[in-house]
Order: C-alpha cells, then sequence, then structure tokens
C-alpha cells in the first residue's frame, strides 16, 4: 500500500486540485466530496454520486487502490505490460519527480470524444506551472476512463440486484423501488455509443473476463447484466471482509459458471415434478382441507434438495430444518422423503393409537436417517415440529443443532448444519429473527452457518409489502451479521439452483449465514379455502394467468432437446401412480401414531427402564467434600492468578461451610452439577449473566485480575473423566435464547440444561416459547424436554419488575385435575410426575434445590422444571442445609412438614400454617418473635405442581383441631392461592376449609417504595397472630377502605372502644391511607388517656390532610 500511496500522492492530473494539507490516505475522501466546478464537471463528480448512496468504500480507496498497485507491480515486472501513460508516470515517480512532475506525455494521436476539455486544464497551477498540454489532457482522460469503468464494475456488484428480473409476475420491484439506479447507466461515466468498441484492463476486483486481461466496453456491461442483473440479485457488498467478496465475485462473474449438464437439468425436472405433482394430487383428494400448500413456489423442493445435495458432499451427515407451515407437507414428503401413507392419513379422521392432543398436520415435525442417492452418502434430515406462531421455532432449531455439534465433537460445524424457512412478511416483521442471527456468532451459541430460505410470495396473508416492513427488501434484517443475500427469481429453476449450490458452498468455507430470497408468488389464497381477490385482485389475475413453473421449465427443456415430451409426462404420470398407491394404502389404517413425526427421538433412552422408578438422589460425603473444596478453590498450580480480594472472601467463606458440613444455595447448586458431572452427565447453564450470577453469588468463572480474559472454571476440573459442563452469559435475549436452549435440551436426554432468567419477571418476553413449546410440547409433538428454567423470585421491595416470575402463569398452564386425587399408592410421586406436563416448584432449603437438580437426571422420562428460586434466600443466614440432608437415602421432598416444637403436640396446635419458598422464612420469624412456636405449625409445599395431595392430607390429618391456612407474599390474584385452593379441598375431600392470608389482589406484582412494600408485609405477617375465628387480611373486599369501621374491623377485630371513639373523632373514613397507617398506630397504643392524648398528636401530624395510596399499601 505504501507504492500506492506514492502513486497517488504524485499522480499529475489530479495533483493540482489537491489540497496540500490532505494526505494521500485522504484523497479519495477528499475528491468525493469537493464541491468545486471543475470536479462537477469532471467524471470523479459522477462518481461522488455513486458512491454517496451507499455505505460502501469510495472506489479509490480499497479496491481502485488495489487496481493502480496492480498496474504499478505488473509494471515493475515488465514496464512494458502496461499502457505508456502509465509507464512514465511510474518511471518518473520511481526516479523521485517531485509531485506534479511524474507525469510526461509521450507523442499522442488520440482525440478526446466530443471535444471535451480535461479537468485539470481548467485549474490555474498552483505552482505558477502552465497547465498540461494537450497530450497530457488526452492521457487524463485515458485515466479517468480506467477509473470509470472500474467504478462502473463496483456499481453493479453494489446495485445490480435493484434492476434484476426477480419477480416471475412481472409486477413490481422486489426492493420497493421502482428507480433505476443512474450508476448502472454507462452514459453516467462520460461514455458514449463511440466508446462501447473500446478495450479496457479489467480490474482484479472482478473475474467476468475469465483468462481475458482486457475486455470492450460493451462487453463488460454485457457480462455484468448477466451476473447481476438478470434472474439473481446478489447483495454482498457491504461484507467486510475483501476475501468474502471475492468469493462470490468469482461464484457470479466467472464465464458459463451457471453451466448446468443435462443430467442436472434432468434432475431439476423431476423434483420439480414431484413437487408440483404432490400439490396437484392433494388438491384433488382433499379440496376443502386446509394445507398450505406450495403452488407458486413448487421451486423450494428442488432447491433444498440441492443444498442438501451439495452440503453432504462437502461433508455434512446430518441436517436439522425449521420451516413455517406453508410447503411444509411436500417438504416432507419430498425433501425428507417421509412415507406418503404416513402424510396421508394424517387427512383422515383417525383415532390416535398414543396419549396426546396431537397437533394439525401442518406443524408436525418428523425425523428420517436415509442414502442420499446423488452423493451415495447417509443423511439424517429433522424437521422441528412448530406452533402457527410464525418464526418461533428459529432458535429452537439452532440449539438443536449446536447440541447436534456438540455430541459429535464437531467444534466447526462440519458435519451439522441447520437450514431455516421463512415466509417473507414474517422474516422481517418478527423480533426473534434479529435474536436469532445474532446467536449466529456468540460463542457457545453458534451452529457455524445456518442456510436461511426466505419463500418470498411477495404478500403477507393480505398485506403487501409496502405495509408490512420499511425495508427495501424483506432479507434486509441478515444484513446485521454480514449474511450475503441472494435473490432470486422462483421461475428460473438453473439459476435457483446455481445459488444454491453458493449458499452451500459459502456455508462450509465461511462458517456464516447466508439468505436465499426465493421470489415466489402464492398461487391459491392463504390458504385453499381463502379468496385472495378481495384483497389483491391485479396480483392474482396475473397469477391465473401465469403457467407454472414444471411447465416453463419442461418446454425449455424439450426445445433444448434435452428431453422430450413423452418423457415430460411419463415422470408426471409415474408420481402419480406412486401418489395413488400410498392412498390406498392409508385407506386401510385405523389409527394414526403421533411417535411417527418425533423429530427429536432418543434411540436407547427408554428401553429396559422401569418408568415408575427414580434413581437416588443423594450422594456419599466425599463427593459433596470434593467438590465443594475443588469449587471454593483457586487455580491449582497457578499460584500467580490473581483474583479479586471480594472473590477471595467468598471462597474461603465456602471452604469453611465444607468443613463445617453445611451448604448456601450456591455451594448446593454446584455439588448438584458437580455430583451430575462426576457420573458423565453433560450440564449447560445459559442465560443472562449467569457466570457470576445476577446477584454475584455463582462465581461458576474466576477471572484473572491481571491478565485480560484468564479465566478458570472451577467446576471443569473437578474429576479428570467427568462430563462437559459449559456455563455461558447469554445475550440480552429471553426469548431468542430460551427457544435456543429448549432446542439443546430435546437432543439428548443425559443432559441437564439450565435457562436462568436475569429476574423471574422478564420470562414474559419468552411467553411464545414457554406456551407453545416447553408447556404444550410433549402433549402435541410427543417430545419431552428436561429443561430447567430458573426463576429468580420473591416480593422485596425492588419494584414491579424485579419481584416475581409469575408463578400463577405456570401453574395455570398445569395438566393436572384439580377435582382428581389420584389413588394413593408407592408410586404415586413417580405417577404424577409421569402425568403431568411439567413440574413447578419453589425450594425453601439448598439441600431440596440439590435433590430436584439431581432429579431431573434421575427420572426414566423428561419433563420441564420450573424453578422459583431465591434472591434474599442467597445469602439468609438460615437457608442453610447440612450435608446430613443430601446424603444417600435422601431425597426430594415434596412437602416440608413441621418439624419444630408443634409436631410434639399436634393435637393442642391452632393453626396450620402451609406456605412455600422464601416466605416461610418471614413467617418463622414472626411466629419466633410472637412466642406462637407452640401454637402454630408452619408446613412448606416445595413442589407445587404437580400437587402433593398426599402429603397435605397426611400433614392435615396429624393436626386435627388446628385452622388451616395458606400463607404466601404474593398477592391475592398471584402466587399459588387460586391454584392450591381447590386442590386443597379435593385432598380433604371438602371436610375442612383452608383460608388465605397474604397481600389483596392487585394488577402489579408488586411495590416499588419499601415504603410501601414493609408495611404491607408486617400486614401479612401479623395476620398469623389473629384469633382463629377471624376473616384474615386479603379477605377484606375492594370497598373496604371507603368505610373506616369496616376497613379496622378486618384489619384489626380486637377493638377497644377508646379506639373507636378515637377514630370517630377524627373521622379517617375519607383516607385509606389514614386509616390504615392509624390502625398500625393504634396498635401500639394502651388503653390510658395519656398514651391516647400522645397517638391524637402523632395521628393529626402524620395524617391530616389525608391522602389517597395504592391497593397494596391499604392491605
Amino acid at each position: 500500500m505504501h507504492c500506492t500511496r506514492t502513486v497517488l500522492n504524485n499522480l499529475l492530473p489530479l495533483a493540482p486540485l489537491i489540497p496540500h494539507a490532505i494526505g494521500p490516505e485522504k484523497f479519495a475522501t477528499w475528491l468525493l466530496r469537493s464541491r468545486s466546478p471543475v470536479c462537477c464537471a469532471n467524471v470523479f463528480a459522477r462518481t461522488q454520486l455513486y458512491s454517496s448512496s451507499v455505505s460502501a468504500e469510495p472506489f479509490l480507496n480499497g479496491t481502485s487502490s488495489r487496481y493502480v498497485e496492480e498496474m504499478y507491480n505488473s509494471w515493475l515486472k515488465d514496464p512494458n505490460s502496461v499502457h505508456v501513460s502509465w509507464a512514465t508516470f511510474f518511471r518518473n515517480s520511481s526516479a523521485g519527480a517531485p509531485p506534479g512532475r511524474a507525469y510526461q506525455s509521450p507523442p499522442s494521436h488520440l482525440i478526446l470524444p466530443r471535444n471535451q476539455t480535461s479537468a485539470a486544464s481548467l485549474v490555474p497551477r498552483r505552482d505558477g506551472l502552465a497547465s498540461p498540454s494537450l497530450g497530457e489532457q488526452n492521457n487524463e482522460k485515458l485515466i479517468d476512463d480506467h477509473l470509470s469503468v472500474q467504478a462502473i464494475i463496483r456499481s453493479y456488484q453494489i446495485r445490480g440486484h435493484h434492476i434484476a428480473k426477480l419477480d416471475p409476475l412481472g409486477i413490481s420491484s422486489v426492493d420497493l423501488d421502482e428507480k433505476h439506479p443512474p450508476e448502472l447507466l454507462y452514459n453516467h461515466y462520460s461514455f458514449d455509443e463511440a466508446d462501447m468498441d473500446r478495450k479496457f484492463k479489467l480490474p482484479s476486483t472482478t473475474f467476468i473476463g475469465g483468462k481475458e486481461k482486457t475486455m470492450t466496453l460493451r462487453e463488460i456491461l454485457h457480462r455484468l447484466e448477466t451476473a447481476y442483473c438478470r434472474h439473481i440479485g446478489a447483495e454482498f457488498m457491504f461484507i467486510n471482509s475483501l476475501e468474502q467478496c471475492d468469493w462470490i465475485r468469482y461464484k457470479l462473474e466467472t464465464p458459463g459458471i451457471m453451466e448446468m449438464t443435462n443430467d442436472e437439468k434432468r434432475l431439476i425436472l423431476a423434483r420439480l415434478t414431484r413437487a408440483t405433482g404432490f400439490e396437484a394430487f392433494l388438491a384433488r383428494k382433499w379440496s376443502s382441507e386446509k394445507r398450505f400448500g406450495l403452488e407458486g413456489c413448487e421451486i423450494l423442493i428442488p432447491a433444498m434438495k440441492q443444498v442438501i445435495d451439495k452440503s453432504t458432499e462437502l461433508g455434512v451427515e446430518s441436517v436439522v430444518m425449521g420451516m413455517p407451515h406453508r410447503g411444509r407437507l411436500n417438504v416432507l414428503a419430498n425433501v425428507c422423503r417421509k412415507p406418503l401413507e404416513q402424510i396421508f392419513t394424517q387427512f383422515a379422521a383417525l383415532e390416535a393409537a398414543d396419549d396426546g392432543s396431537g397437533d394439525v398436520k401442518y406443524h408436525l415435525g418428523t425425523y428420517i436417517e436415509r442414502l442420499n442417492r446423488v452423493t451415495n452418502k447417509n443423511i439424517r434430515l429433522a424437521v422441528v415440529a412448530n406452533p402457527s406462531h410464525l418464526e418461533a421455532v428459529d432458535p429452537v432449531v439452532q440449539g438443536k443443532t449446536r447440541a447436534e455439534q456438540f455430541y459429535r465433537g464437531d467444534g466447526e460445524g462440519k458435519k451439522v448444519m441447520s437450514i431455516i424457512l421463512h415466509g417473507d412478511a414474517a422474516f422481517s416483521g418478527q423480533g426473534v429473527v434479529y435474536e436469532t442471527f445474532h446467536l449466529s456468532d456468540l460463542p457457545d451459541y453458534t451452529t457455524h452457518g445456518t442456510i436461511h430460505i426466505v419463500v418470498n410470495n411477495q404478500v403477507g396473508f393480505t398485506t403487501d409489502p409496502r405495509h408490512s416492513r420499511s425495508s427495501p427488501y424483506c432479507t434486509d434484517v441478515a444484513r446485521v451479521v454480514n449474511a450475503p443475500i441472494f435473490h432470486v427469481n422462483s421461475d428460473e429453476p438453473e439459476a435457483v439452483m446455481h445459488v444454491c449450490k453458493i449458499a452451500a458452498e459459502w456455508r462450509a468455507t465461511f462458517h456464516k449465514d447466508v439468505v436465499i430470497d426465493i421470489v415466489c408468488y402464492r398461487r391459491n389464497g392463504h390458504n385453499e379455502i381463502d379468496e385472495p381477490m378481495f384483497t389483491q385482485p391485479l396480483m392474482y389475475s396475473k397469477i391465473r394467468n401465469t403457467k407454472p413453473v414444471l411447465d416453463k421449465y419442461a418446454e425449455k427443456l424439450v426445445e433444448e432437446s434435452v428431453v422430450s415430451a413423452e418423457e415430460v409426462k411419463d415422470v408426471r404420470d409415474k408420481y402419480e401412480s406412486i401418489c395413488e398407491q400410498s392412498y390406498q394404502n392409508a385407506r386401510k389404517e385405523t389409527h394414526i401414531k403421533y411417535k411417527d413425526w418425533l423429530d427429536s427421538p432418543w434411540s436407547g433412552f427408554f428401553e429396559g427402564k422401569d418408568p415408575l422408578k427414580v434413581s437416588p438422589t443423594g450422594v456419599i460425603e466425599d463427593t459433596l467434600v470434593h467438590i465443594g473444596k475443588r469449587f471454593s478453590s483457586p487455580p491449582p498450580n497457578a499460584a500467580g492468578f490473581v483474583i479479586h480480594k471480594g472473590l477471595e472472601r467468598i471462597l474461603k467463606s465456602r471452604l469453611e461451610m465444607v468443613e463445617s458440613r453445611t451448604v448456601d444455595w450456591a455451594l448446593a447448586e454446584a455439588m448438584a452439577f458437580g455430583s451430575l458431572l462426576k457420573e458423565g452427565v453433560h450440564v449447560r447453564l445459559s442465560g443472562q449473566d449467569v457466570e457470576r450470577g445476577t446477584f454475584s453469588h455463582r462465581h461458576h468463572v474466576l477471572h484473572h485480575q491481571k491478565v485480560d480474559k484468564a479465566t478458570y472454571r472451577p467446576l471443569c476440573h473437578l474429576y479428570p473423566d467427568q462430563g462437559p459442563y459449559i456455563v455461558c452469559n447469554s445475550s440480552l435475549s429471553e426469548f431468542g435464547v430460551l427457544g435456543f436452549e429448549l432446542g439443546y435440551s430435546m437432543t439428548n436426554p443425559n443432559a441437564l440444561v439450565c435457562w436462568e432468567a436475569q429476574f423471574g419477571d422478564f420470562n414474559n418476553t419468552a411467553q411464545c416459547i414457554i406456551d407453545q413449546f416447553i408447556s404444550s410440547g410433549q402433549a402435541k409433538w410427543v417430545r419431552q424436554s428436561g429443561l430447567v428454567m430458573l426463576q429468580p423470585h420473591g416480593l422485596e421491595g425492588m419494584g414491579p419488575e424485579h419481584s416475581s416470575a409469575r408463578l400463577e402463569r405456570f401453574l395455570q398452564m398445569s395438566a393436572d385435575d384439580p377435582d382428581y386425587f389420584p389413588p394413593e399408592s408407592e408410586e404415586f410421586a413417580i405417577r404424577q410426575l409421569h402425568d403431568i406436563n411439567w413440574i413447578v416448584a419453589n425450594c425453601s432449603t439448598p439441600a431440596n434445590y440439590f435433590h430436584i437438580l439431581r432429579r431431573q437426571i434421575a427420572l426414566p422420562f423428561r419433563k420441564p422444571l420450573i424453578l422459583m428460586t431465591p434472591k434474599s434466600l442467597l445469602r439468609h443466614p438460615e437457608a442453610r442445609s447440612s450435608f446430613d440432608e443430601m446424603l444417600e437415602k435422601t431425597e426430594f421432598q415434596r412437602v416440608i412438614p413441621e418439624d419444630g416444637i408443634a409436631s410434639k403436640n399436634p393435637d393442642s396446635i391452632k393453626k396450620l400454617l402451609f406456605c412455600s419458598g422464601k416466605v416461610y422464612y418471614d413467617l418463622i420469624k414472626a411466629r419466633r418473635e410472637g412466642q406462637l412456636e407452640g401454637s402454630i405449625a408452619i408446613a412448606r409445599v416445595e413442589q407445587i405442581s404437580p400437587f402433593p395431595y398426599d402429603l397435605v392430607k397426611r400433614e392435615c390429618t396429624k393436626y386435627p383441631n388446628a385452622t388451616l391456612f395458606w400463607a404466601q407474599e404474593e398477592h391475592k390474584n398471584q402466587g399459588s392461592w387460586t391454584y392450591i385452593n381447590p386442590r386443597f379441598n379435593t385432598a380433604l375431600n371438602s371436610t375442612r376449609d383452608v383460608s388465605y392470608i397474604g397481600r389483596p389482589t392487585a394488577a402489579s406484582p408488586a411495590t416499588g417504595s419499601k415504603m410501601q412494600h414493609l408495611p404491607a408485609l408486617t400486614n401479612v405477617l401479623e395476620a398469623i397472630n389473629l384469633p382463629e375465628n377471624t376473616m384474615k387480611l386479603g379477605e377484606a373486599k375492594d370497598n373496604a377502605g371507603n368505610d373506616m369501621l369496616k376497613m379496622m374491623q378486618y384489619v384489626f377485630p380486637i377493638v377497644t372502644q377508646i379506639q373507636m371513639e378515637v377514630i370517630k373523632k377524627y373521622g379517617f373514613s375519607e383516607g385509606r391511607e389514614g386509616i390504615v397507617r392509624f390502625a398500625q398506630l393504634i396498635r401500639t397504643m394502651e388503653k390510658d388517656d395519656a398514651e391516647v392524648a400522645h397517638l391524637h398528636a402523632q395521628v393529626r401530624a402524620h395524617f391530616l390532610p389525608p391522602v389517597a395510596i395504592s391497593t397494596e399499601d391499604a392491605s
């Protein structure tokens, strides 16, 4: 580049125009921004227009610099290899000629076209010398023209896609812009017809010449048109890698590169025939059924098969696919080769032979292992089942792909790849597409390149593209990861195949995403019974007069004598016969089998296991000690590894806990993970900030304080033959990352895959994954998953977005019948787990957390685990467990019964409180402060769903004289109350009532004010001290605050006459805040007049005038 800069600095025709302060590296920038009249007259001003419209480099900044340097290098090898004007310039420059003197014109007879005058001749020389001679002007024009050719080539590479013939209907421009970029017109660069047959040296930034080094301008334009403006529109010049840009240029520009053999053309025809014939057969047999057919984009089937063929040839052994509903049945039939009988039975009203609710046929997945006859290699194909929620399956596919790569040791993605299909409206409209793209290059989430295929039928249901996106193309989102984008006309099969071949080779070469945008149309409406003429009359008038692509391509091949008309008919008839035979076989079926559509089979996992037996979850003490010490120590044999002082204290306290045989939450989690790793189980923990932990409690990655990016992961170094442990901070995404981890968990059952929300409140941005996949995935698609969702949960005055994981929502989606008490047996607990759709728990001890994590692997099947996890309990001095609770013969406790003084004399207990999670520690504190250990028993429901009917019944029976309560910190319409209430009635056969203690109903999960939070919590805790026959807090009616006496009676039933008189005297019935705070004060007063008078003064100071407050404060 030094040589190039020297050349540019000494370039005579431009030297007079360059301000002296501008260095050679800024020359092109100055030139393109210049507003002088001379530059506007010159060709470079036109190049300014070309460059200013895109965020690409100016032609003299990157690739043109290469052009000048190439000329210089050629001159060094052979001075006669370049034009005499360049030879003179380089010779003088190398001899040390000063700026402006390096160029001397040789004799020339060249006449400037159209009597043009050189721009340089119009500008006074700053050095006082005369302007260049006519010969100099002529050669300056020659240089200008060569650079203009460079600019033209670059313009086609950047903008050629804007005028490519992409729409098979010929109605509109795919980029929503009908304008023709002026930079693609040769006369934009001072050329005219007289210049068309002039020859120019081709720069190294193009491959249109093949082996030719010079070409006429006419041929240059023709080849550029062929490469960039016919039926393929390529967007790639925004990629910031010159190597990658050159690679794509070569694949598009090389002469003859798109030519195909007759055998390849016949293969396209055969595949296109199957795709078209399949849709036609379904239309005849089930004309009124929704199937979301592929008519109008039948070329998708040959396209996908071309991608798979080429990828298989390049070493891929497994392909994981995700797609929406359109064309799904065709893909299953003709890409995966799903037996047609199984597809056709989905149209029949048959009963299922196995459990589950099933799903509509165009949502189902599959898993196929077969021989690829084109490459003669075995291939695994999986289509992941998905809901109607478009694009939601994208991260699931990526997670499943990443897991397969991991288990195969495929660190570069050479053996396993993913293909994701999209619709044009959803691709640009759904945010999860963006989230998924941003996972593509993250170290712990990359799949080393995904091939995205957009079925661009130019309409979203009934919405036109100009109303469904703001970007020129529906694929513009892919630019954020520098993915090349190839737009292609669906009615040009050979162009589609060429693009698919390039995409497969791109992924194999660079391991990056690539997008194929198949511009097509939808021959029917959104579905087969929809009327599209209501909203797109002109488009569908055109479609009705458009031949199917199969007919067009068959006619083309017949004209080329590649096939005969009889051969075309024979291929069609043969596939029709295959479909008819499969249809007759399908009619003999009496049941459908959901398992036939499983997308993630676990070979050998279920065989030989007792489905109602759980392996032990306790471990020997040596294991706990070993893991605890390793987890609590810095890297061994690395004295120079500097740890943060604060972290040193944490590790020291952990080591002290191990020595005292106790664990806190973080240590229990590490021991659960470590003990599974010892057994060879793969553990993966993912989410925002999980390496350290949101609450700075975990510290699974230690960072060297002096060396950047030097880390140590203790759990990766427990045992020499342990299972692999991955802990990874995710991108700031919930939808995409939770979907990814779900897909990861689907691949192998012998892995503990955990996703932790930063706060449980944030899981609702992934609600689609929770609702459509995790909660109902097994019922719909017979697909199990052992994914663990860790949800920090608890009302601690941190605001409405940092308090609640919305426990009530998970419970509402739990599929257990509140009115059914299953038969009690030895397998009661495991049978409940087998039958439920997921497990919802809110543990109160580290030991139970330890056991429930290990139980996920110990189960003979897999269920998602929704776990409310603590925040304040992470460091709570009482939230500790002994090693004794984690050793062999211990297990997860679904209910932890009262084990204190109250349990010794159960007949004397007046109140039995049930609770779950963190509130237990608040309750026992209030009980202790009230010295009520002998009269109040507290039991903890650790596993809320499936509901522990048997243990709740047992605990209630133990305390026959106790009044039953459910206590929770959440509001009455949130938390567990609405879930447990009917189930308590079922467990007790409606013989005893259970009352509620907690906050009243509210729209917001929590207050953001400590001033409001603490009094509300105090009121909840005080309610446990009330007489058993009084109404409880939270049972207050919504209008109670409007009547002072009623409010006081609800909150504090024991009100003395003196207190009543004080209340009446000061009249606090108008303001709820005044009533509540006054009530809190009056609880502390005595009955004598002196203290009453003092109280009056306090009340007047605090509550005049009264102020209205929120519902939570009114509690």
